[in-house]
C-alpha cells in the first residue's frame, strides 16, 4: 500500500467525526459561523511580515523558494478561548494589486473581506491532519495549555483579478465545544 507523501493535502476527509467534518467542510465564512455561535468573538493577530513560505505552500502559490510573501497569522477567539488558528499567504507582488488592503487589517477578520466581495473565487478545500513538528501544528498550539495528538487543517485559494491568497485554517479542540 502506498503511503501519502507527508506534505500532501487531500481533497477528502477520512477518519473524522461528524462534528469535525461539519466544521471542516463548511465552505461559507468560518468567521461568520463562529460569530453566530459565540457571544464574544474576536480576532487577534500574532504575526504579520514579509517572509519565506513553507515548502508545501510554494507550488500552490506559484512562488520560488526565496521569494517573499506577506504571511499573516491570527487566532479566532470565542470569549477567551482560541478556536481557530489562521495562516494566510499572499505574494509580495500582489500586495499592490488585488490584496493591497491585507497589510492594514490588523485584528480585523480576513474572512469578512473574502466573503463580502462576490468577485472573489474560491478553490475546493484541501485537508490535512497535522501533528507535532509540522509548522502549522507548532504555531497553532502556541496558545494551548494542553496540546492534542493532532489537529485538522484545511486550506484553499481565494482569487481576485488573477491574484491569489492562500488561507489555511487549523481547527483547535475548543471549536468542538461550539454548537453545530
Amino acid at each position: 500500500m502506498n503511503k501519502a507523501h507527508p506534505l500532501a493535502w487531500h481533497a477528502a476527509l477520512t477518519s473524522v467525526s461528524y462534528h469535525q467534518r461539519n466544521w471542516l467542510q463548511d465552505r461559507g465564512s468560518l468567521t461568520r459561523r463562529i460569530q453566530d455561535r459565540c457571544a464574544h468573538f474576536c480576532v487577534k493577530r500574532v504575526f504579520q511580515s514579509l517572509s519565506k513560505v513553507y515548502g508545501d505552500e510554494l507550488d500552490v502559490m506559484g512562488l520560488r523558494a526565496n521569494e517573499l510573501a506577506m504571511v499573516r497569522e491570527v487566532y479566532l477567539y470565542c470569549g477567551n478561548t482560541p478556536v481557530v488558528f489562521a495562516h494566510s499567504v499572499v505574494a509580495h507582488k500582489n500586495l499592490r494589486g488585488a490584496w493591497r488592503g491585507l497589510s492594514g487589517l490588523g485584528n480585523k477578520s480576513l474572512g469578512t473581506v473574502l466573503f463580502t466581495n462576490p468577485r472573489i473565487e474560491r478553490t475546493p478545500l484541501e485537508f490535512k491532519k497535522v501533528s507535532q513538528g509540522h509548522f502549522l501544528y507548532d504555531r497553532a498550539c502556541a496558545k494551548l495549555s494542553t496540546k492534542p495528538a493532532h489537529l485538522w487543517a484545511r486550506r484553499s485559494l481565494f482569487t481576485l483579478h488573477g491574484q491569489s491568497i492562500l488561507v489555511t485554517e487549523v481547527f483547535l479542540p475548543a471549536i468542538l465545544d461550539l454548537p453545530l
